[in-house]
Parts: C-alpha cells; structure tokens; sequence
C-alpha cells in the first residue's frame, strides 16, 4: 500500500475528527455537504412545495437526499452523476454526462417537463493539491453548472452553484450577473474556513 503524504494523513485526521461529519453519521446523512445546503435553504428557501429540481454532480446524494425530505411528494427532484449513485426515495437518478443531450433528454423526460426552477450543483474535481491545476478544473465544473441551467431554467429560476476563490471567479460572477435577477455569494459554516470554497446563488433567472 502507497504511503500517505503528510497532507493526506492531515485530511484524514480533521475529516474523523469533524463536528459535520459526525452529525451526518449521527442524522443518517450520505455525506457533510448537506449542512452548507441546510444553512442556505434556512436564509434563502430555495426548496419549495412544487417545484422542479436537478442535482448536477450529485453522488453520494447528500443534497439530493436533503431537498427529498424536504419537498417529499410535493415537486420533483432529478439527480445526474457520472458516478453511480445509490438509489433515494423520491429521486430520479440518471448515470451520465449531463453534456450529453441523450443525458439531458433523460432529465427532462424523469423531471416531466423541459424547464425547471432550481438547478443544484456541488461539484468539485478531485484535487491535485496543485493550485494552478485544481482551480481551472473546478472553474470549468462551475461554467458547466452554469451553462446547463442558462439552458434548462424556467424564467425565474434560481442556481445554486460551489465556485472555488482564484482565477476565473470574477468572471463567473459577471456572467450570473448577466442572467440573474440576484446574485450573491455564500460561505457556510459547514464549509472549511481554509478551503477556498463558496457557493455561488443566483436567482430570478432572465429578470435583469
């Protein structure tokens, strides 16, 4: 077996040791992410009886799991991964590329509709430890995110998208700012506070 590097063993400590990580192995829940998207539903109440949803890069299923307990019957969430995911009671899963338009046509044919008002997205590449690497992947990931719900938001809509602090994340923020009735940005205190992670949340689609 390799040996760990110094920064890998570090992780390893701080994640057994985590206060969200214990609540989430205490609560039942796939995975910590979902008390950032807990904190920002209690300002923002982007969930709500109704609606339509689609989780961007959604394994484990932390946040897909958090917003099915919270809408239950009432809306319609639809998860996309390239990684297999487990299945959650009341959400559709699709395993692909969401680029893809025979990925895309499966989300909007599960969803029952071709427009939908929230698109969630935490994703993150895997980290190389390499900042001159690791920030154009996850700058792209967001640009995805971004672009995907430009093309399937209902007017109104909102996104709510992880971005990383660097090079390209003025950009982004321009960008929303475009498209976006509302744009701001998000740090909650389930996120490390040396992580360079913040969400992203923009809102009222095509109202600028």
């Amino acid at each position: 077996m390799p040996k760990r590097t110094k920064s890998s063993a570090r992780w390893l400590a701080e994640h057994a040791s985590d206060e969200y990580v214990k609540r989430a192995q205490r609560e039942g829940w796939r995975s910590r992410a979902v008390f950032k998207l807990e904190e920002i539903q209690a300002r923002e109440r982007l969930l709500r009886p109704g609606i339509r949803c689609v989780d961007l890069g959604a394994a484990p299923g932390g946040w897909s799991q958090y917003a099915a307990r919270i809408l239950g019957d009432a809306g319609r969430i639809v998860a996309t991964d390239i990684l297999p995911m487990d299945a959650i009671p009341g959400v559709e899963f699709v395993l692909g590329d969401f680029r893809e338009e025979k990925i895309l046509a499966q989300v909007c044919a599960r969803l029952g509709a071709p427009k939908v008002d929230l698109v969630l997205s935490d994703m993150a590449p895997n980290m190389a430890g390499i900042d001159a690497v690791d920030q154009p992947r996850a700058m792209y990931l967001a640009e995805l995110a971004l672009e995907f719900a430009q093309r399937v938001l209902a007017p109104g809509g909102d996104l709510l998208v992880k971005l990383f602090q660097g090079e390209g994340f003025d950009e982004i923020i321009r960008h929303a700012r475009g498209r976006f009735g509302r744009v701001v940005t998000k740090k909650p205190k389930a996120s490390r506070q040396r992580s360079p992670e913040i969400y992203l949340l923009a809102r009222q689609f095509g109202m600028v």
